[in-house]
């Protein structure tokens, strides 16, 4: 049969869930062309989108046999598209896809890219990794399945669906972890901690390093776990093959996880060093979207209709599952419900107004941020609000000062510059000389755990308002003591704690005034 070029593959380009139609899309194809085995290979290899629904639309229908598609998806397609070329420079194609949680990225990433990708021989060793070897063994176990049992799969690449045999006749690789097929693709599945310095099969390198959910849920992840994850990441997966294209997808289990910093990266918040270093480009895809005409609508409409996500939209789970927000995070003291912020009547009254300072030590890159807040006082309400609170990793010296005085000739209000001195300090007395305002140092004498108990009461009895969303702190409360940096908890805390000190001290209703100076 005489094959013609495939349609264009940019009637994608653009789309989102709300404005592709399936039928519209399918439309574009010869009918006759789908019903050969070179027409099939020939208008899917440029199109993975299509290659899913030729030969793996089963793994696309939802439970009433519907195939529909949300916004993720469709930039998932795209995006695999770039593996068509050949990467030009070191750590050029490296990116971060960080979507809702059931939204089938395993699928996506562990199956339908990776088989179009090796089908049509874009790519030649696809390493795929997951949390522990278990679940990345389970998603290579599927691919199998279906080189075995996917009949039209067999017919249109019988040497991709063939393991590669020995003189002897024996496979070459046909294990849990690895697979080789008669095309020469392989496809190997490891845990992220597994020894994979050096992964090649004979001069093969993998020139597609796939990690999907390779971070573990809450209860068995933390802060120095997530750091060792993300040395593993950088000083043993990405060199398999500086010239891979490279793909991170997940959700966020923890505040300053990999995912976490590579959702703040996508959403402009902040670019960690390792992202930086590594050239990674992050994609961010929220569960509601806002759209340009100011309206909303669901992600996938089909399998979350907005009027469902609206309804859950306040709870924890929706942040931490669907929005990725670890204010979903599950901490020990605060939760979302703890904050408040000024109403209708607008701002308290300042009466009084500090800079509260948690220092670091150090600036190095695995020494604490420096925690700084604004916190003022309201004599007429009797409570406290937070204006404002920054981690910052600056050294402690001239850099610091600087950023003290900004402070200061940002919010004139402040006639007190509160600093924590249980390390350096002389260091602190040295940097922070001459302020125009009054320096208190303070040593905190009791465990930091009592003192977030203590501010956390101020918050549920409602004498604490922050004035806005003060995401970073916030994500830092709701995570405490679990989350990696608690310097903002600290540094507000500390001005809370001297605005209002623990009741046993109060002795009279001006002790809180007074206990400002």
């Amino acid at each position: 049969m005489t094959t013609a070029a495939p349609p264009a593959a940019g009637y994608l380009d653009g789309l989102d869930a709300e404005t592709f139609d399936l039928h519209t899309y399918l439309a574009q194809f010869d009918e006759r062309l789908l019903a050969d085995p070179e027409g099939r290979r020939t208008l899917t290899r440029l199109d993975p989108l299509l290659f899913a629904l030729v030969y793996l639309k089963h793994h696309l229908k939802d439970d009433e046999g519907r195939v529909t598609f949300g916004d993720a998806h469709l930039d998932w397609c795209r995006a695999a598209r770039h593996w068509i070329r050949q990467p030009a420079g070191p750590g050029e194609n490296r990116h971060a896809y960080i979507a809702p949680r059931n939204m089938g990225k395993s699928t996506w990433w562990f199956l339908i890219l990776p088989t179009w990708a090796a089908a049509h021989g874009h790519v030649r060793f696809a390493a795929a990794f997951a949390m522990a070897a278990g679940p990345a063994q389970t998603h290579l176990a599927t691919f199998k399945r279906e080189i075995d049992t996917n009949a039209l799969l067999r017919r249109d690449y019988p040497k991709l669906c063939t393991a590669a045999k020995r003189p002897s006749g024996t496979n070459i690789a046909d294990t849990q972890s690895m697979y080789m097929a008669e095309s020469g693709f392989v496809f190997a599945a490891r845990g992220i901690d597994s020894s994979n310095l050096g992964m090649k099969v004979g001069e093969q390198r993998p020139d597609l390093i796939l990690c999907d959910d390779i971070e573990p849920d809450e209860s068995s992840y933390g802060p120095e776990l997530a750091r060792k994850r993300r040395t593993t990441l950088v000083d043993a997966i990405l060199p398999l093959n500086v010239y891979a294209r490279v793909v991170i997808s997940g959700t966020v289990t923890l505040p300053g996880s990999i995912v976490h910093q590579l959702v703040k990266h996508a959403r402009g918040v902040e670019t960690a060093e390792w992202i930086r270093d590594e050239g990674f480009e992050a994609h961010y895809t929220p569960p509601i979207i806002k759209t340009a005409g100011g309206y909303e609508r669901s992600v996938w409409p089909a399998k979350w209709p907005l009027s469902y996500l609206k309804s859950i939209e306040h709870t924890r789970s929706f942040a931490k599952n669907y929005a990725n927000d670890p204010m979903g995070a599950d901490g020990d003291l605060w939760t979302p419900d703890d904050f408040r912020y000024p109403g209708e009547e607008g701002p308290d009254p300042v009466t009084h107004m500090m800079l509260s300072i948690d220092p670091a030590v150090t600036a190095k890159r695995a020494s604490d941020f420096t925690g700084l807040a604004v916190v003022s006082w309201s004599a007429q309400t009797r409570r406290c609000t937070v204006h404002e609170a920054l981690a910052v990793k600056i050294p402690p010296g001239e850099q610091l000062r600087e950023r003290v005085l900004a402070l200061l000739d940002e919010w004139p209000r402040i006639g007190l510059v509160l600093i924590e001195v249980n390390q350096g300090h002389d260091v602190w007395k040295a940097i922070l000389h001459d302020m125009p305002v009054k320096v208190k140092p303070v040593s905190q004498t009791e465990p930091k755990f009592v003192r977030a108990e203590g501010v956390l009461g101020y918050y549920q009895r409602g004498r604490v308002l922050h004035a806005r969303r003060l995401r970073e702190l916030e994500e830092q409360m709701c995570a405490f003591p679990k989350a990696p940096n608690d310097d903002l908890v600290d540094a507000a805390g500390s001005a809370i704690r001297r605005f209002i000190p623990p009741e046993k001290k109060q002795a009279a209703p001006s002790a809180a005034r007074a206990s400002y100076v």
